[in-house]
């Protein structure tokens, strides 16, 4: 039997020894009232201070289950962990049930991971596995439910699958971690009888699992969901039937979602389908040569999140552990990217997790080992830093603290002895992987010249608002939202490939033409309803490309003549006319 605290190592100590004192009060007071002797013993008060005097969260919860803590301590963290999910609800009250139970789970794998019983990848793993049995028990009950009212007739293979996208398909969930998920279907498959349409019942399926993730009571919520990273989230409807998903993927899906889908895994519902589905994408995912204009794009999401951190200097208050320079998101994206560069000829590299991903380019000589020898030692540390600052409420953060006493709580939280050491170790690691990451990838120019023109992405860029406001937008949430359809594919004119590079190309050069007119906002939305109407785009932006001069024309044109505006979309061959000398 192991002896969970005889091993217990490196435990923090209280960072408010009031707090500590308060909570271990009524521990003892429960202890007393339940007559349990085990609460009591002496060899438990360097781990209950550890808990009681550095989180409110953990403290409420070990007050409410000290029963997962004996567990623990009789049976030790591997065994505890397997009977609660043993123990996995089954009842019909079965959301309630899992948000107990998730609590129950939080407590576990943080005493397990603060202790150092569980390594890193134990800790992601048992979090990770939580939120795939949740959701397969609650895709069961919202199927069979349905089932039992008629609408469908449910076969043993119903074709519905759940796609854990990020960390929860790459077994990295974090400690209080958003699950990223896109619900797929075979069409016909549930040979759907409602009054509605099969699309309408799926697109409700996707929001009562939602809902049954994340809606709170007394005992919490199970996980978040986000359900965006879905193909083109502005224009598909949540659920996506998987020939219309095929047919995205395979003509305009764009490189970030190249990345977002090497993570891909099926975790709930039709899982022999979810494989089928990916399998089908490989040729999406997986090309044997990828052009380093398609990496330069990939590394556009990167600026896009360098944009909140205007300061290239990393500052160790209010730094994002994971999208500031530095962070953990830098050292998924090393991998991602070079993971997408030779996974097309080396199948090998195809794996989802981060530093399993770093260990196989090693292997392969196709990254330096002392390289992927420091991002896995520096994500071990950031990942422990990004579980340590989301224990002490529950809350989904990455950002450090600002202030003194904060910085003190984590650097305390994290088992230094004073706030220095930590934050000289902290920017050490943090500077050791920019350092590598930076110099690894040629670092595309700012597509926006003094400010930023990020469009990669579900969301919007707040830096990239901000550039446009600056320009003269009046709605740049607007302005922002059409060019993204562009990059979707949303008008025919750009649904190539070589068409939306030359827009890129053309996007400062085109957003400066419209700002100079007299109402940017109108005239940029002409010119959108003039792009929606060709049936083609590429020989239109070369022509733009070999004559910049003509952006100022069309604004001018969609700005101030409309009716000159829809004859040019009828028949944009006029264009031609202005080219000739004599114009």
């Amino acid at each position: 039997m192991e002896n969970f605290l005889s091993q217990a190592r490196g435990l923090p100590k209280p960072y408010s020894t009031a707090d500590a004192g308060r909570n271990l009060e009524q521990w003892l007071t429960l202890a007393e009232k339940s007559n349990a002797a085990w609460m009591r013993q002496e060899q438990l008060s360097p781990l209950l201070d550890a808990v009681f005097g550095n989180s409110p969260y953990l403290s409420r919860l070990l007050l409410l289950h000290p029963d997962v803590l004996h567990g623990l301590i009789t049976h030790g963290a591997d065994d505890a962990y397997a009977r609660l999910m043993a123990d996995f609800p089954k009842g019909e009250a079965w959301t309630q049930e899992l948000r107990i139970a998730k609590g129950r789970l939080a407590l576990l794998v943080a005493l397990a991971d603060i202790s150092g019983a569980w390594p890193l990848e134990k800790v992601t793993a048992a979090l990770s596995e939580f939120a795939e049995n949740a959701l397969s028990l609650a895709m069961d009950r919202l199927l069979k439910a349905a089932a039992r009212r008629g609408e469908i007739v449910l076969p043993d293979e119903s074709g519905v699958m759940v796609l854990g996208m990020g960390k929860l398909g790459g077994r990295e969930l974090n400690y209080s971690s958003d699950i990223d998920l896109i619900l797929f279907y075979e069409k016909g498959k549930l040979s759907y009888k409602g009054r509605l349409s099969e699309q309408h019942f799926m697109n409700r399926l996707v929001h009562d699992l939602v809902a049954a993730m994340q809606e709170r009571d007394r005992n919490g919520y199970v996980f978040r969901a986000d359900v965006r990273l879905r193909p083109d989230p502005a224009a598909m409807p949540p659920a996506i039937a998987t020939g219309t998903a095929i047919a995205y993927y395979e003509n305009v899906g764009q490189n970030w979602e190249r990345a977002a889908m090497i993570k891909a895994r099926p975790v709930a519902g039709d899982l022999k389908a979810g494989e089928l589905f990916l399998k089908n994408v490989v040729p999406f995912m997986w090309r044997r040569s990828l052009d380093f204009a398609a990496i330069d794009d990939i590394h556009s999401i990167k600026r896009q999140m360098d944009s909140r951190q205007q300061n290239k200097e990393i500052q160790i208050k209010g730094h994002n552990n994971k999208l500031g320079l530095g962070g953990i998101r830098e050292i998924e994206f090393y991998a991602q990217i070079n993971q997408l560069i030779w996974g097309g000829r080396e199948p090998s590299l195809r794996v989802r997790g981060t530093c399993e991903a770093l260990r196989k380019l090693a292997e392969a000589k196709l990254i330096d080992k002392s390289k992927a020898s420091q991002l896995t030692k520096a994500y071990a540390f950031l990942r422990k830093l990004e579980h340590r600052l989301q224990m002490v409420a529950d809350e989904q953060t990455h950002t450090l603290p600002d202030s003194d006493e904060g910085l003190a709580h984590i650097a305390c939280f994290m088992g230094y002895a004073d706030v220095a050491a930590f934050e000289k170790n902290t920017l050490r690691v943090l500077t050791a992987v920019h350092k590598i990451y930076s110099s690894s990838f040629k670092s595309a120019e700012n597509l926006g010249g003094e400010g930023r023109l990020v469009f990669t992405g579900v969301s919007h860029d707040a830096g990239t608002i901000d550039t446009l406001r600056s320009m003269g937008y009046a709605e740049p949430e607007r302005i922002s939202g059409i060019v993204m359809g562009w990059h979707h594919g949303a008008a025919r004119a750009t649904r190539t490939k070589r068409a939306r590079e030359l827009i890129t190309e053309l996007m400062p050069a085109l957003l400066n033409a419209f700002a100079a007119t007299a109402n940017p906002d109108a005239a940029f939305i002409k010119f959108d309803e003039f792009l929606r109407r060709l049936p083609a785009g590429v020989q239109l932006f070369s022509l733009f490309s070999v004559n910049p001069h003509l952006l100022s024309l069309i604004a001018d044109i969609m700005g101030s003549a409309p009716t000159l505006a829809d004859d040019l979309s009828k028949s944009p061959e006029l264009l031609d006319a202005v080219l000739a000398p004599d114009f």
